[in-house]
């Protein structure tokens, strides 16, 4: 392997190391980590000394609830607290069911909301129902002052009325197609009916084949009712989400909200880590990002500020429970008769095409290398494209990916050409560099070793440089991969040979107990895809090695290609097996195209050109002739002024 290639494997090689350590957890997590793992021990140990302490604790709480719930329950203590909104503390929880082609959605009676999310269309990593949140894990809650009382929907109960103002007796409705249908939630101040027109009302609109669901929330009447110097309304929108994937712990690190301000571009708090903002300007949307799914809370116009908030509950750790999303928004609201805000709800799939139609730069939560515009193109104008018109020949995705690979190397091939050209003239000079190396010898004449060897490529007609330039201009392909596959629903359960995901690693054994340094560097699994493309690297290398004739002239440069692909394969284990299946190929296909230049390319042709190119004069560029001018003309002023 040439020194070009070489040292662009080793510019990979130290992304992927960066991108590691940017991943990995930080030591405040991992302490945290430890500390409520030692918190579980203590209880353990002392789960029988407090067991009559908490029974004894739990019967007076219990009393003391009771009592509360008594005296909350009087007429005079709801009007006290809840003012015009007393009546609708009390109710049934009923829960009803709007659902299309693709969502099924949970509104509760209480507060209103949209209480749990099925995503129909999909099933998590077991082959269970995906659900985007619960009942029991989400919050959806207007929050305002009403007579210096201070109200939230959550506490209340919500009505189901129709378009006519009449009550809706049918807990769940289905639509289909082209069609659509219209399920209103209304929050009554005073007696509720149909005669009362002072509400708060959610309308909710949903079409047959859409993951879009309409939201608007309507205040009718509430003038005298709302402060009347609130300029917005604050909604908090909060959700613990589920993980879906085999690999959690991959999901948990790329898990975080995205937001969208008004005059700039999408943003996002950081994922590996606990983070928050307070957003002091207007913003578009916000949105509960997971690997492949998102839940996004859309304004037609604009919210007026946003507080956001994604951390990891360390109580709640386990089980499906993958990271809270907390967020305060704040809703535009003008005192007057009639107040009407437009939103959206997205609850779908983090697919390009579908996020894309709605124009609104949802497609940026998929990570395709946005913040390098080269990358970005890549992926967005040349394998997105071609990806999806090989997807519509209904083939196997690992031949979709086959397919795609052997594109990529016929587009690349002059790239190829040209490098293998150059390789094979230093190739070719390589006994002559010899000579030049054992004429200087020492280390005080490196520089000299240096010159007479610019001299001979001089001569030649020979840039050493050559080689490395269109190894560079391959680099943005080979990353644009590793982060297109990753990212990819389309590869999400779609099986190939062993593998079962194409959009996780796969895994022909596993074992359990945990070994030192090799569970941490490794992981607890075999990725024959990752071992496959460890391995190919290696051959690669040591027959590229033979066929271009390397020798030990960079000291350690050898045994540290080598090692490169043992420690890309601790790397890349627990990736997605098509993005190891895609290198596995890729290498191959490289080697096999190189072999196939080789045996058409006749290097004793090569050496007679670069022979004849020694005997003609060298031509000095313009450049090389105005810098000897200048020489000459210092030298001349110099003299002269003595």
């Amino acid at each position: 392997m040439d020194r070009n290639t070489i040292l662009g494997l080793l510019l990979i090689f130290l992304l992927f190391i960066g991108y590691s350590w940017w991943s990995s957890p930080s030591k405040e997590e991992l302490a945290a980590k430890q500390r409520a793992k030692d918190s579980l021990e203590l209880v353990q140990k002392r789960n029988d000394t407090t067991l009559r302490v908490n029974q004894t604790q739990s019967a007076v709480q219990d009393s003391i609830k009771n009592a509360e719930d008594s005296l909350k329950s009087t007429p005079e203590k709801l009007q006290n607290e809840l003012g015009s909104f007393a009546n609708a503390a009390k109710g049934e929880d009923k829960d009803y069911i709007i659902e299309n082609d693709l969502v099924k959605l949970t509104v509760s009676a209480k507060g209103g909301r949209i209480a749990q999310v099925e995503l129909k269309k999909f099933q998590t990593f077991d082959s269970l129902p995906l659900i985007l949140f619960t009942k029991d894990s989400s919050e959806f809650n207007l929050s305002f002052f009403s007579n210096n009382r201070s109200i939230n929907t959550k506490q209340l109960f919500f009505q189901a009325i129709d378009n006519k103002g009449n009550p809706i007796d049918k807990n769940h409705l289905t639509v289909s197609g082209e069609d659509s249908l219209s399920f209103s939630m209304r929050l009554f101040a005073g007696d509720s009916g149909a005669v009362n027109t002072k509400y708060i009302e959610f309308v909710y609109t949903l079409h047959g084949n859409n993951y879009m669901l309409g939201f608007k929330m309507n205040t009718v009447g509430m003038q005298d009712i709302i402060a009347s110097n609130a300029n917005f309304i604050d909604l908090n929108w909060n959700a613990e989400l589920r993980g879906q994937e085999k690999n959690q712990k991959n999901e948990h690190i790329i898990t975080s909200i995205y937001y969208k301000p008004v005059k700039d571009d999408v943003d996002y708090l950081k994922e590996t880590k606990d983070d928050e903002a307070s957003l002091k300007f207007p913003v578009k949307w916000v949105s509960f990002k997971q690997q492949f799914f998102s839940a996004t809370l859309i304004a037609q116009d604009q919210f007026t500020n946003a507080d956001i908030k994604s951390f990891t509950d360390k109580n709640k750790t386990g089980g499906r429970y993958l990271k809270s999303m907390h967020s305060l928004i704040g809703i535009p609201y003008q005192s007057n008769t009639n107040n009407s805000v437009a939103m959206q709800f997205y609850f779908g799939p983090n697919k390009y095409n579908i996020l894309k139609k709605y124009n609104l730069d949802l497609e940026r939560q998929i990570p395709l290398g946005w913040s390098f515009f080269l990358l970005q193109w890549i992926n967005r104008y040349a394998v997105i494209p071609v990806f999806d018109f090989l997807s519509h020949f209904n083939w196997n995705y690992g031949i979709i990916i086959l397919v795609l690979t052997i594109l990529l190397k016929i587009v690349l091939f002059p790239i190829a050409y040209k490098s293998y050209m150059s390789s094979a003239k230093m190739k070719v000079l390589k006994p002559e560099i010899d000579e030049i190396g054992l004429k200087f010898p020492k280390k005080e004449q490196a520089m000299d070793k240096q010159r007479a060897t610019m001299s001979l490529y001089k001569k030649a007609g020979v840039n050493p440089m050559a080689g490395c330039i269109p190894m560079l201009l391959q680099f943005p392909i080979l990353i644009a991969m590793f982060r297109f596959f990753p990212a990819s629903i389309e590869l999400r359960q779609q099986s190939f040979l062993w593998a079962n995901d194409l959009s996780s690693y796969d895994s022909v054994f596993s074992w359990t107990t945990q070994i030192p340094l090799l569970s941490s560097f490794y992981g607890n699994h075999i990725s024959l895809f990752a071992l496959l493309m460890a391995i190919s690297n290696l051959i690669y290398t040591k027959m590229n090695q033979d066929m271009m004739g390397s020798t030990n002239s960079m000291p350690g440069m050898k045994t540290m290609m080598y090692i490169m692909p043992i420690m890309f394969l601790g790397f890349l284990n627990s990736y997605s097996s098509a993005l190891n299946y895609y290198y596995f190929l890729s290498t191959m296909l490289t080697f096999g195209q190189m072999y196939a230049i080789r045996m058409f390319v006749d290097e004793d042709k090569i050496h007679a050109r670069i022979q004849e190119n020694k005997k003609k004069p060298v031509a000095k560029s313009k450049f090389q002739q105005r810098l000897e001018d200048m020489a000459k003309q210092r030298g001349y002023n110099a003299k002269k002024s003595k």
